[in-house]
Protein backbone atom coordinates (compact mmCIF):
# COMPACT_ATOMS: atom_id res chain seq x y z
CA UNK A 1 0.00 0.00 0.00
CA UNK A 2 1.54 3.25 -1.14
CA UNK A 3 0.81 6.81 -2.19
CA UNK A 4 -1.08 6.84 -5.47
CA UNK A 5 -2.89 3.51 -4.96
CA UNK A 6 -6.62 3.52 -5.59
CA UNK A 7 -8.54 2.11 -2.60
CA UNK A 8 -12.10 1.55 -1.47
CA UNK A 9 -13.58 1.53 2.02
CA UNK A 10 -14.47 -1.84 3.56
CA UNK A 11 -17.18 -0.65 5.93
CA UNK A 12 -18.55 2.23 3.84
CA UNK A 13 -19.28 3.13 0.26
CA UNK A 14 -16.80 5.07 -1.85
CA UNK A 15 -13.04 5.37 -1.83
CA UNK A 16 -10.31 7.32 -3.58
CA UNK A 17 -6.55 7.46 -3.91
CA UNK A 18 -3.98 7.39 -1.11
CA UNK A 19 -2.48 10.86 -0.70
CA UNK A 20 -0.40 10.19 2.42
CA UNK A 21 -0.05 8.47 5.79
CA UNK A 22 -0.60 9.76 9.31
CA UNK A 23 1.17 7.82 12.02
CA UNK A 24 1.36 4.04 11.90
CA UNK A 25 -2.26 3.10 11.36
CA UNK A 26 -3.93 5.98 9.53
CA UNK A 27 -4.03 6.47 5.77
CA UNK A 28 -5.23 9.66 4.07
CA UNK A 29 -7.69 8.88 1.26
CA UNK A 30 -8.36 11.67 -1.24
CA UNK A 31 -11.86 11.41 -2.72
CA UNK A 32 -13.02 12.68 -6.13
CA UNK A 33 -13.74 16.14 -4.64
CA UNK A 34 -10.18 16.53 -3.38
CA UNK A 35 -10.99 16.01 0.31
CA UNK A 36 -8.59 13.91 2.40
CA UNK A 37 -10.34 11.38 4.64
CA UNK A 38 -8.28 9.92 7.52
CA UNK A 39 -9.06 6.19 7.63
CA UNK A 40 -7.69 3.16 9.48
CA UNK A 41 -5.42 1.14 7.21
CA UNK A 42 -7.39 -1.94 8.17
CA UNK A 43 -10.55 -0.32 6.79
CA UNK A 44 -9.35 0.11 3.18
CA UNK A 45 -8.36 -2.27 0.43
CA UNK A 46 -6.24 -1.54 -2.66
CA UNK A 47 -8.21 -1.94 -5.90
CA UNK A 48 -5.81 -0.37 -8.42
CA UNK A 49 -2.17 0.72 -8.59
CA UNK A 50 -0.94 3.54 -10.82
CA UNK A 51 1.17 1.93 -13.53
CA UNK A 52 4.00 4.41 -12.86
CA UNK A 53 3.49 4.54 -9.07
CA UNK A 54 2.86 8.28 -9.27
CA UNK A 55 0.11 10.13 -7.47
CA UNK A 56 -1.47 13.15 -9.12
CA UNK A 57 -0.56 16.58 -7.84
CA UNK A 58 -3.30 18.99 -8.96
CA UNK A 59 -1.73 22.41 -9.31
CA UNK A 60 -1.55 25.39 -11.60
CA UNK A 61 1.49 27.53 -12.31
CA UNK A 62 3.92 26.84 -9.47
CA UNK A 63 7.32 28.41 -10.11
CA UNK A 64 8.41 27.44 -6.58
CA UNK A 65 7.59 23.74 -7.08
CA UNK A 66 10.17 21.79 -5.07
CA UNK A 67 11.63 18.33 -5.33
CA UNK A 68 9.97 17.37 -2.06
CA UNK A 69 6.61 16.62 -3.67
CA UNK A 70 8.19 14.66 -6.49
CA UNK A 71 10.23 12.61 -4.05
CA UNK A 72 7.18 11.84 -1.97
CA UNK A 73 5.45 10.54 -5.07
CA UNK A 74 8.13 7.87 -5.48
CA UNK A 75 8.38 7.00 -1.80
CA UNK A 76 7.25 3.47 -0.98
CA UNK A 77 5.15 2.64 2.09
CA UNK A 78 5.69 -0.83 3.58
CA UNK A 79 4.03 -2.52 6.54
CA UNK A 80 6.16 -4.67 8.86
CA UNK A 81 4.96 -7.72 10.79
CA UNK A 82 4.21 -5.58 13.87
CA UNK A 83 2.01 -3.29 11.75
CA UNK A 84 4.63 -0.53 11.61
CA UNK A 85 4.74 1.68 8.50
CA UNK A 86 8.23 2.13 7.04
CA UNK A 87 8.84 4.74 4.36
CA UNK A 88 11.81 4.53 2.03
CA UNK A 89 12.88 6.02 -1.29
CA UNK A 90 12.88 3.59 -4.20
CA UNK A 91 16.18 3.72 -6.13
CA UNK A 92 16.01 4.98 -9.69
CA UNK A 93 16.22 2.16 -12.19
CA UNK A 94 17.91 2.73 -15.53
CA UNK A 95 17.09 0.69 -18.61
CA UNK A 96 19.31 -0.47 -21.41
CA UNK A 97 19.30 1.92 -24.33
CA UNK A 98 17.68 4.68 -22.28
CA UNK A 99 20.52 7.22 -22.32
CA UNK A 100 19.16 9.01 -25.38
CA UNK A 101 16.78 11.78 -24.36
CA UNK A 102 13.11 11.06 -25.04
CA UNK A 103 10.11 12.96 -23.70
CA UNK A 104 6.48 13.43 -24.67
CA UNK A 105 3.51 15.60 -23.83
CA UNK A 106 0.48 13.37 -23.38
CA UNK A 107 -3.24 14.07 -23.21
CA UNK A 108 -5.53 11.43 -21.73
CA UNK A 109 -9.33 11.22 -21.93
CA UNK A 110 -10.91 11.01 -18.49
CA UNK A 111 -14.11 9.48 -19.88
CA UNK A 112 -13.34 7.58 -23.05
CA UNK A 113 -16.98 6.51 -23.42
CA UNK A 114 -18.20 10.10 -23.52
CA UNK A 115 -15.65 12.04 -25.58
CA UNK A 116 -18.06 14.89 -26.30
CA UNK A 117 -18.22 15.85 -22.61
CA UNK A 118 -15.01 14.37 -21.25
CA UNK A 119 -12.35 16.39 -19.50
CA UNK A 120 -8.66 15.72 -20.19
CA UNK A 121 -5.47 15.19 -18.22
CA UNK A 122 -2.07 16.44 -19.29
CA UNK A 123 1.07 14.42 -18.49
CA UNK A 124 4.78 14.90 -19.03
CA UNK A 125 6.42 11.59 -19.97
CA UNK A 126 10.14 11.13 -19.32
CA UNK A 127 11.15 8.07 -21.35
CA UNK A 128 14.89 7.98 -20.65
CA UNK A 129 17.48 7.45 -17.90
CA UNK A 130 17.97 11.15 -17.18
CA UNK A 131 16.22 13.32 -14.63
CA UNK A 132 14.36 16.12 -16.36
CA UNK A 133 13.66 19.51 -14.82
CA UNK A 134 10.99 20.96 -17.10
CA UNK A 135 8.73 23.98 -17.57
CA UNK A 136 5.35 23.72 -19.28
CA UNK A 137 4.12 27.02 -20.76
CA UNK A 138 1.04 28.11 -22.70
CA UNK A 139 0.91 31.10 -25.04
CA UNK A 140 -1.45 33.95 -24.21
CA UNK A 141 -1.60 36.40 -27.12
CA UNK A 142 1.98 37.63 -27.50
CA UNK A 143 3.25 36.39 -24.14
CA UNK A 144 3.66 33.07 -22.32
CA UNK A 145 2.27 31.82 -19.00
CA UNK A 146 3.93 29.17 -16.87
CA UNK A 147 1.41 26.41 -16.10
CA UNK A 148 3.66 23.86 -14.42
CA UNK A 149 7.27 23.26 -13.45
CA UNK A 150 8.71 20.17 -11.81
CA UNK A 151 11.35 17.47 -11.91
CA UNK A 152 10.47 14.20 -13.63
CA UNK A 153 12.48 11.18 -12.57
CA UNK A 154 13.88 8.76 -15.16
CA UNK A 155 11.37 6.51 -16.96
CA UNK A 156 8.29 8.01 -15.34
CA UNK A 157 5.33 10.15 -16.21
CA UNK A 158 4.16 13.13 -14.21
CA UNK A 159 0.66 14.58 -13.99
CA UNK A 160 0.61 18.23 -15.07
CA UNK A 161 -2.97 19.50 -15.10
CA UNK A 162 -6.62 18.76 -15.85
CA UNK A 163 -8.68 20.82 -18.29
CA UNK A 164 -12.01 20.86 -20.12
CA UNK A 165 -12.89 21.44 -23.76
CA UNK A 166 -13.91 25.04 -23.23
CA UNK A 167 -10.25 26.03 -22.82
CA UNK A 168 -8.75 23.89 -25.61
CA UNK A 169 -8.72 26.78 -28.05
CA UNK A 170 -6.58 28.74 -25.60
CA UNK A 171 -3.93 25.99 -25.59
CA UNK A 172 -3.02 25.92 -29.26
CA UNK A 173 0.57 27.01 -28.64
CA UNK A 174 2.53 25.40 -25.82
CA UNK A 175 6.22 25.30 -25.04
CA UNK A 176 8.36 22.87 -23.05
CA UNK A 177 11.80 23.69 -21.68
CA UNK A 178 13.96 20.82 -20.37
CA UNK A 179 17.27 20.47 -18.56
CA UNK A 180 18.48 16.85 -18.33
CA UNK A 181 20.98 15.40 -15.84
CA UNK A 182 21.81 12.42 -13.63
CA UNK A 183 22.40 12.32 -9.91
CA UNK A 184 25.27 10.86 -7.92
CA UNK A 185 27.12 9.64 -11.02
CA UNK A 186 28.88 10.89 -14.11
CA UNK A 187 26.85 11.33 -17.29
CA UNK A 188 27.09 12.55 -20.87
CA UNK A 189 26.13 16.21 -21.07
CA UNK A 190 22.88 16.91 -22.92
CA UNK A 191 22.00 20.32 -24.38
CA UNK A 192 18.88 21.94 -22.95
CA UNK A 193 15.67 21.41 -24.90
CA UNK A 194 13.33 24.24 -25.88
CA UNK A 195 10.40 23.15 -28.04
CA UNK A 196 7.24 24.94 -29.13
CA UNK A 197 4.27 22.79 -30.13
CA UNK A 198 1.07 23.70 -31.93
CA UNK A 199 -1.78 21.68 -30.42
CA UNK A 200 -4.59 20.88 -32.86
CA UNK A 201 -7.92 21.44 -31.03
CA UNK A 202 -9.77 19.31 -33.59
CA UNK A 203 -7.96 16.18 -32.40
CA UNK A 204 -9.69 16.42 -29.02
CA UNK A 205 -13.05 15.88 -30.71
CA UNK A 206 -11.98 12.69 -32.51
CA UNK A 207 -11.69 9.41 -30.66
CA UNK A 208 -9.18 7.96 -33.14
CA UNK A 209 -6.72 10.72 -32.18
CA UNK A 210 -6.18 8.85 -28.91
CA UNK A 211 -4.01 5.79 -29.60
CA UNK A 212 -2.72 2.85 -27.63
CA UNK A 213 0.77 3.52 -26.32
CA UNK A 214 3.52 2.26 -24.02
CA UNK A 215 2.92 4.78 -21.24
CA UNK A 216 -0.77 4.52 -20.33
CA UNK A 217 -3.27 1.72 -19.95
CA UNK A 218 -5.79 3.83 -21.84
CA UNK A 219 -5.45 5.51 -25.28
CA UNK A 220 -3.64 8.85 -25.27
CA UNK A 221 -2.80 11.69 -27.63
CA UNK A 222 0.99 12.04 -27.68
CA UNK A 223 3.14 14.93 -28.88
CA UNK A 224 6.85 14.20 -29.10
CA UNK A 225 9.12 16.77 -27.45
CA UNK A 226 12.52 15.13 -27.89
CA UNK A 227 13.39 11.72 -29.36
CA UNK A 228 16.81 10.09 -29.59
CA UNK A 229 18.41 13.30 -28.28
CA UNK A 230 16.83 15.36 -31.08
CA UNK A 231 14.23 18.03 -30.17
CA UNK A 232 11.16 17.62 -32.34
CA UNK A 233 10.16 20.57 -34.49
CA UNK A 234 6.67 19.80 -35.83
CA UNK A 235 6.14 23.37 -37.01
CA UNK A 236 9.07 23.32 -39.42
CA UNK A 237 7.91 23.04 -43.01
CA UNK A 238 9.70 22.26 -46.20
CA UNK A 239 11.21 25.45 -47.64
CA UNK A 240 9.75 24.72 -51.07
CA UNK A 241 6.26 24.31 -49.60
CA UNK A 242 6.64 27.52 -47.64
CA UNK A 243 7.59 29.37 -50.80
CA UNK A 244 4.58 27.92 -52.62
CA UNK A 245 2.34 28.88 -49.69
CA UNK A 246 3.54 32.47 -49.78
CA UNK A 247 3.69 33.12 -53.50
CA UNK A 248 1.02 30.96 -55.06
CA UNK A 249 3.02 27.82 -55.85
CA UNK A 250 4.66 26.52 -58.98
CA UNK A 251 1.48 24.94 -60.35
CA UNK A 252 -0.37 28.17 -61.04
CA UNK A 253 -1.09 28.94 -64.68
CA UNK A 254 0.16 32.00 -66.57
CA UNK A 255 -2.94 34.05 -65.83
CA UNK A 256 -2.65 33.29 -62.13
CA UNK A 257 0.99 34.30 -62.10
CA UNK A 258 0.22 37.49 -64.01
CA UNK A 259 -2.43 38.48 -61.48
CA UNK A 260 -0.17 37.55 -58.59
CA UNK A 261 2.79 39.51 -59.97
CA UNK A 262 0.53 42.46 -60.70
CA UNK A 263 -0.69 42.38 -57.14
CA UNK A 264 2.81 42.20 -55.71
CA UNK A 265 3.89 45.20 -57.80
CA UNK A 266 0.80 47.17 -56.85
CA UNK A 267 1.51 46.83 -53.15
CA UNK A 268 5.29 46.87 -53.32
CA UNK A 269 4.97 50.46 -54.58
CA UNK A 270 3.11 51.28 -51.40
CA UNK A 271 5.90 49.73 -49.36
CA UNK A 272 8.41 52.25 -50.61
CA UNK A 273 6.39 54.90 -48.80
CA UNK A 274 6.76 53.21 -45.44
CA UNK A 275 6.85 49.66 -44.06
CA UNK A 276 3.31 48.61 -43.08
CA UNK A 277 1.48 45.35 -43.60
CA UNK A 278 -1.98 46.94 -43.15
CA UNK A 279 -3.52 48.97 -45.98
CA UNK A 280 -6.90 50.55 -46.55
CA UNK A 281 -7.94 49.21 -49.95
CA UNK A 282 -11.14 51.22 -49.69
CA UNK A 283 -12.92 52.91 -46.77
CA UNK A 284 -14.78 49.69 -45.86
CA UNK A 285 -12.00 47.10 -46.27
CA UNK A 286 -8.70 46.64 -44.47
CA UNK A 287 -6.16 44.67 -46.51
CA UNK A 288 -3.40 42.80 -44.68
CA UNK A 289 -0.62 41.25 -46.72
CA UNK A 290 0.84 38.32 -44.76
CA UNK A 291 3.66 37.52 -47.17
CA UNK A 292 6.91 37.24 -45.23
CA UNK A 293 8.50 39.99 -47.27
CA UNK A 294 5.68 42.33 -46.24
CA UNK A 295 5.48 41.67 -42.50
CA UNK A 296 9.20 41.20 -41.83
CA UNK A 297 12.10 43.51 -42.61
CA UNK A 298 14.32 40.43 -42.99
CA UNK A 299 13.93 36.66 -42.68
CA UNK A 300 17.64 36.08 -42.05
CA UNK A 301 18.14 33.55 -39.27
CA UNK A 302 14.43 32.66 -39.08
CA UNK A 303 13.13 29.14 -39.60
CA UNK A 304 9.96 28.46 -41.56
CA UNK A 305 8.21 27.84 -38.25
CA UNK A 306 9.34 31.24 -36.93
CA UNK A 307 7.98 32.92 -40.05
CA UNK A 308 4.64 31.13 -39.81
CA UNK A 309 4.29 32.01 -36.14
CA UNK A 310 4.98 35.68 -36.87
CA UNK A 311 2.44 35.71 -39.71
CA UNK A 312 -0.17 34.31 -37.34
CA UNK A 313 0.77 36.88 -34.71
CA UNK A 314 0.10 39.64 -37.26
CA UNK A 315 -3.24 37.97 -38.03
CA UNK A 316 -4.22 37.95 -34.33
CA UNK A 317 -3.06 41.51 -33.70
CA UNK A 318 -5.04 42.79 -36.65
CA UNK A 319 -8.25 41.13 -35.49
CA UNK A 320 -7.70 42.41 -31.95
CA UNK A 321 -7.29 45.92 -33.35
CA UNK A 322 -10.63 45.85 -35.18
CA UNK A 323 -12.63 43.49 -32.95
CA UNK A 324 -14.87 46.30 -31.68
CA UNK A 325 -15.73 47.60 -35.18
CA UNK A 326 -18.83 45.59 -36.09
CA UNK A 327 -19.18 45.00 -39.80
CA UNK A 328 -15.52 45.78 -40.52
CA UNK A 329 -14.18 43.71 -43.44
CA UNK A 330 -10.56 42.53 -43.36
CA UNK A 331 -8.83 40.79 -46.26
CA UNK A 332 -5.83 38.63 -45.36
CA UNK A 333 -3.57 37.78 -48.27
CA UNK A 334 -1.82 34.50 -47.57
CA UNK A 335 -0.92 33.04 -50.96
CA UNK A 336 -2.01 29.76 -52.47
CA UNK A 337 0.62 27.02 -52.80
CA UNK A 338 0.15 24.13 -50.33
CA UNK A 339 -2.17 26.28 -48.24
CA UNK A 340 -0.21 25.94 -44.99
CA UNK A 341 -0.80 29.52 -43.86
CA UNK A 342 -4.37 29.51 -45.18
CA UNK A 343 -5.25 26.37 -43.25
CA UNK A 344 -3.76 27.82 -40.08
CA UNK A 345 -5.88 30.95 -40.51
CA UNK A 346 -9.05 28.97 -41.20
CA UNK A 347 -8.45 26.90 -38.09
CA UNK A 348 -8.25 30.09 -36.03
CA UNK A 349 -11.50 31.36 -37.57
CA UNK A 350 -13.32 28.10 -36.90
CA UNK A 351 -12.32 27.66 -33.29
CA UNK A 352 -11.12 31.00 -31.90
CA UNK A 353 -13.23 33.49 -33.82
CA UNK A 354 -16.41 31.50 -34.30
CA UNK A 355 -18.70 34.53 -34.49
CA UNK A 356 -16.93 36.05 -37.49
CA UNK A 357 -17.98 35.21 -41.03
CA UNK A 358 -15.39 34.56 -43.72
CA UNK A 359 -15.12 33.74 -47.41
CA UNK A 360 -12.63 33.71 -50.27
CA UNK A 361 -11.77 37.28 -51.15
CA UNK A 362 -12.43 38.71 -54.61
CA UNK A 363 -10.28 36.93 -57.15
CA UNK A 364 -10.29 39.91 -59.47
CA UNK A 365 -9.02 42.29 -56.79
CA UNK A 366 -6.62 40.10 -54.85
CA UNK A 367 -5.83 37.13 -57.09
CA UNK A 368 -5.72 33.62 -55.66
CA UNK A 369 -4.91 33.13 -52.00
CA UNK A 370 -6.86 35.71 -49.99
CA UNK A 371 -9.54 35.35 -47.32
CA UNK A 372 -12.02 38.04 -46.30
CA UNK A 373 -13.52 38.07 -42.81
CA UNK A 374 -16.26 40.28 -41.38
CA UNK A 375 -16.21 41.33 -37.73
CA UNK A 376 -19.51 40.43 -36.02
Amino acid sequence: MKIGDKVRFLSDTGGGRISGFKGKNIVLVEDEDGFEIPTLISEVVVVDTDDYNISKVHTSAVPNFTNKVVEEEKREQVRTDDDEIISFKMPVEERKGGDALAAYLAFVLMDIKNISNSAFETYFVNDCNYYMRFNYLVAENNSWKLHFTAEAEPNTKLFVEEFTKDVINDMERVAIQIIAYKRNKGFIFKPSVDVKLRIDPVKFYKLHSFQENDFFETPALLYAIVENDEPVKPLVMDAKKMKQSMYGGEKTNKDDNARSNSYVRRYSDDQSKGKSHVRKHNPDVVVVDLHASEVLDSTAGLSNADILNYQLDVFHRTIDEYKNKKGQKIVFIHGKGEGVLRQAILQQLKYRYKSYTYQDASFQEYGYGATQITIR
